[in-house]
């Protein structure tokens, strides 16, 4: 498994629940951070899958 995936999702979590304190406390910029930061994970999760496909073929 790439370190990538294994970084992507962690990011992806840690967005996801800046985003839910965020929108808890009413903190619109940091629900908009989580938000971005969970968008970042899911794309290096991803970049993490191609590279796995990759290294298969």
């Amino acid at each position: 498994m790439d370190k990538n995936r294994i970084q992507g999702t962690k990011h992806e979590v840690k967005g996801a629940l800046k985003e839910v304190a965020g929108k808890m406390t009413g903190n619109h910029v940091k629900e908009a951070a989580g938000r971005l930061e969970k968008d970042a994970g899911k794309f290096q999760r991803d970049v993490g899958k191609v590279r796995d496909e990759h290294k298969k073929h």
